[in-house]
């Protein structure tokens, strides 16, 4: 209040100087200067009631000079050029926001309240229009329902001692006033599709029309016109034959019929109640919900109970429930990784390699999990709850030329080097085939720097000794010794002399006498030794 009446009925309420001039943006000095004379009087806060009227009475005699000009026409004389931007706001925007912008745009030094006087009093058409609210036509028997969360409370789990935050789903059909509330823990994806689910059983059946809150879980983009319905969301209408419609954002008269039960679940329904575990809460909620609020008397229906007017009017108009249930599936987007892969919840599923880079709709249920570009299919998987699932189709083929090239693979590709080299796999994989693999692999991959001949002579040496490993083979061909012949038995051509099992022993070893030590012998004496031990 920025007028010096109103400085008057703030202080004599309580408020301090601090706060007034903080409030009304007015100097503290001028705050003491027009509560001055009230203090010499000795008025103090919180006395007898005294109205406007009586502070104006003592302020004509205070302040004679104002002869009653108030600090109003000071603070109006701000507002006044801005008449015209106003006026032009008022149709479409809150008074609350026009004051907000003129202050931070403009820099308006005027309160909120001195500037909804200020409307009320200039522009009083304008200002009665927006506090008009058009009342909605009746809603036709199972044409619509309307879906909200509320905040419960807290609760303990008994079962882990862990606290949680407990939200109502409610869905309440506006011709009956019937409602349906199922407790969450969480606010996500599969909790606001499950809780449909169930309501529309508990219904036993289903409206046309679905009004929801922005959610995420409901609605992608909020749009008067267009909104984008989350995926999941589309997906379970579409299912069900019902329209998704959600209402504008921050306008909760669109769904008034489920804003106004709120109090009455939380009081009702949670209130000083103690649940052993979520599913047990959940029970009793729907059995609350058919049992106590559909027969509590509602006003708005004459005193009839919802439920009463649910099965008299309104049952019969809701559309059936589908032969088969409805199938709770989580939608996500995912970006394909260079590995081909894109992660869903803790699991990698791959796609085709062409699609590294892009953006793609991942639809998962228990058990399995789709991958959509553009709403078109392009990789099916069975579901799996941890881990990696890899399509080795999804690769290019020149990556995984190496997962290609099979025991059976590599064997008719020996045969076309030749005998040896067919032999030599063959030993290679009689042993462990999936072991020895890698091994065959890198032999066959020597053809392509050595050629076939090469090879085939390669194999047949390392036959020939005995080892047709991928380090020897390699080796000879290394060494180029693939087509030296192979050595002859025996001692080979060696130079040294032998003189075989009978002269081994024959050569005379010197007498060694007493006198003799042998550690004294000489150079000639260890050559002597050694000649005897060969």
């Amino acid at each position: 209040m920025v007028d010096i009446v109103e400085i008057y009925v703030h202080w004599y309420a309580g408020r301090s100087k601090n706060q007034l001039a903080a409030s009304l943006g007015v100097d503290r000095k001028t705050i003491r200067k027009y509560l001055a004379p009230a203090t010499a009087a000795g008025i103090t806060p919180g006395g007898p009631p005294m109205s406007e009227g009586d502070w104006a009475k003592l302020v004509r005699g205070w302040f004679p000079e104002l002869a009653d000009r108030k600090l109003r026409q000071v603070t109006w004389a701000e507002i006044d050029p801005h008449r015209d931007y106003v006026k032009s706001l008022l149709e479409t925007t809150t008074v609350t926001t026009i004051h907000q912008r003129l202050r931070d745009e403009q820099k308006l030094k005027v309160s909120l309240t001195a500037f909804r006087r200020w409307v009320h009093e200039n522009l009083p058409e304008m200002a009665a229009r927006s506090k008009v609210t058009v009342l909605r036509d009746a809603v036709e028997p199972g044409s619509e329902a309307q879906i909200d969360y509320g905040f419960l409370g807290q609760w303990i789990n008994p079962s882990t001692g862990k606290r949680h935050r407990i939200w109502a789903f409610v869905m309440v059909l506006p011709c009956s006033r019937h409602m349906f509330v199922r407790p969450v823990v969480h606010m996500d994806q599969h909790a606001w599709t499950e809780a449909h689910v169930e309501a529309f059983r508990f219904f036993g059946g289903v409206p046309r029309r679905l009004v929801p809150d922005n959610l995420r879980t409901a609605v992608d983009r909020p749009d008067l016109y267009d909104p984008q319905i989350n995926k999941s969301y589309a997906e379970l209408a579409l299912y069900y034959g019902a329209l998704a419609d959600p209402a504008r954002a921050s306008h909760p008269k669109d769904k008034p019929r489920v804003e106004r039960p709120m109090p009455y679940v939380r009081d009702s329904f949670w209130s000083g109640r103690q649940f052993a575990s979520l599913a047990q809460m959940q029970a009793e909620a729907s059995a609350w919900s058919r049992e106590t609020a559909g027969r509590r008397q509602c006003r708005p229906l004459d005193g009839a109970s919802p439920a009463a007017v649910f099965e008299a009017v309104e049952a019969q108009a809701l559309l059936p429930l589908p032969d088969k249930p409805f199938v709770l599936a989580r939608w996500s987007q995912a970006q394909v990784g260079p590995d081909i892969h894109v992660k869903v919840g803790r699991t990698l599923y791959s796609v085709p390699w062409k699609l590294i880079g892009r953006k793609v709709d991942v639809r998962s249920t228990a058990t399995v999990v789709q991958v959509f570009l553009d709403g078109e299919l392009v990789k099916t998987h069975a579901a799996l709850e941890q881990g990696k699932r890899t399509d080795q189709g999804d690769y290019p083929p020149e990556k995984i030329a190496f997962q290609m090239k099979t025991p059976i693979w590599c064997r008719g590709q020996a045969s076309e080097v030749g005998d040896a080299c067919r032999e030599a796999v063959d030993l290679l994989l009689e042993v462990n085939a999936l072991y020895r693999l890698r091994a065959v692999q890198g032999i066959l991959g020597l053809r392509k720097k050595y050629g076939d001949q090469r090879l085939e002579a390669a194999c047949a040496k390392a036959i020939a000794v005995g080892d047709p490993s991928y380090r020897t083979i390699k080796g000879i061909l290394v060494a180029g010794t693939e087509t030296d012949p192979e050595p002859e038995t025996g001692d080979a051509g060696a130079s040294a002399f032998l003189h075989g099992p009978e002269g081994l022993f024959a050569a005379a070893i010197p007498t060694q006498t007493s006198d003799e030590n042998p550690r004294d012998l000489g150079h000639d004496g260890a050559d002597d030794a050694t000649e005897a031990n060969r």
